[in-house]
Order: structure tokens, then sequence, then C-alpha cells
């Protein structure tokens, strides 16, 4: 599996996604800077980091969306090459447009830090088919601008179009819906608050974000 992960300024878990995806896949992911106009040639997957990118100046992640590389993950993305954006990098693919809705500050204005229960909503896509369905797994959040938004329309559409693929099992940052993930409607393009790169090893204190990348390596292999 060929993989890149998107290095904007400010992004601080770069690494931690490319060392998750390399230990699980056994492929080391080319780091691409946010200002090359061009991606690599015959990816499977692109990695979108956590992190701050621009010191979420103006909304979490809406300068990043514009940086040049994001023109060519749009096009990948509308090819069919596999994306995973995982906090920043989920609030990148909402501003860029390739995933619905918006991250908005956490309902209690307060930084979230801590392990977090999910539950497996959907089970059947490239990134989560390595879960049970309905399946009570635990990552980590890190966020201050977590809670997803979209109107009752895009709501009623995402849960009855099964795009909806994880969701908080407890209260955590008022998230409509209780939504911690969602795909796009050609099930390529996944967008996830949590970090399961963050839970891959035993040495971490668990490995429930493992099957996340066993499930791409699978499917992309």
């Amino acid at each position: 599996m060929k993989s890149a992960v998107i290095v904007f300024p400010g992004s601080n878990c770069d690494r931690d996604l490319a060392v998750g995806i390399e230990r699980v896949t056994g492929s080391k992911p080319v780091m691409v800077w946010h200002g090359d106009g061009e991606l690599p040639e015959g990816l499977d997957l692109i990695g979108l980091p956590g992190g701050f990118s621009y010191g979420d100046y103006l909304r979490s992640g809406a300068m990043s969306a514009r940086s040049p590389v994001m023109q060519a993950v749009i096009k990948a993305a509308g090819e069919g090459r596999a994306v995973l954006g995982i906090c920043n990098g989920f609030q990148v693919l909402t501003e860029s447009g390739l995933l619905p809705g918006a991250l908005m500050r956490n309902a209690g204005l307060n930084f979230v830090c801590r392990d977090v229960k999910l539950t497996v909503a959907n089970s059947q896509t490239m990134f989560s088919s390595r879960y049970q369905p309905g399946a009570q797994i635990v990552m980590p959040v890190a966020h201050h601008d977590g809670n997803y938004f979209a109107d009752d329309a895009t709501l009623d559409r995402l849960e009855g179009e099964g795009r909806v693929v994880f969701r908080y099992a407890e209260e955590v940052n008022g998230s409509a819906r209780g939504i911690a993930g969602i795909i796009n409607d050609a099930g390529n393009v996944m967008g996830l608050m949590p970090h399961p790169e963050r839970l891959i090893e035993p040495e971490q204190g668990g490995t429930d974000g493992r099957g996340m990348f066993e499930a791409l390596s699978a499917a992309l292999g």
C-alpha cells in the first residue's frame, strides 16, 4: 500500500500518523509539504493529520483547506483514492468541501484531552471493516473544536445512507447526534475526530485504533 501524509504548518500529529500507518501496514508513507502542488503518483491512501494548522486562525482547518496540495487531494479523492482526515484533518476535509458539515467549538468551550468510548455505527466501510458492528471501542481525543454540526436534512441523509461510521458513546463535545466520524457518499473519504494512531500498540495503553489501519491495509493492500 502506497501512502502519503500531508504536513501543514502547525501539524503536530503528522509523524504519529505516519508511524501508525507504517507499523500496521509495513509501508512507510511519503511526507508531503502543504505547499506542494502535486502528490506522488500511485497513492492508495492520503492522510491528513491532527494538530493546529496555521494556528487555527480564522476557523480550524480553513486556511489549510486552501493550501496548494489540497487541490491535488480533492482531485485524488474524486478519482477514488482513500483519504483519512484525523482531528484537524477532519476539520480540513469539511472546510475543503470533501465532507459535509462543520466542526465548531466544543460545547463546554474547553479543550478535551482524554480517552473516550466510541460505538461502531457502520462496520461495512474500508475504514471500519475490522470492527464488529455496534462494538464499543476506546480512542483518545485532543481537540477544542470537535463539535460536529450539520443541518437536520444533512444529518438525516448521513444516517440514512450509513455514512456515520463512529459515534461517541458518551458526551464529549456536543456533537450533533454524537457523531465522531463520517464518510463521503463514495465511501473513500473519512473524517474522524478521535486519534486511532495513538492506540495501535499495547505500550500505548491499548490497540483499539489498530483496526482502522488493518482495515485500510486489507482494502487497499
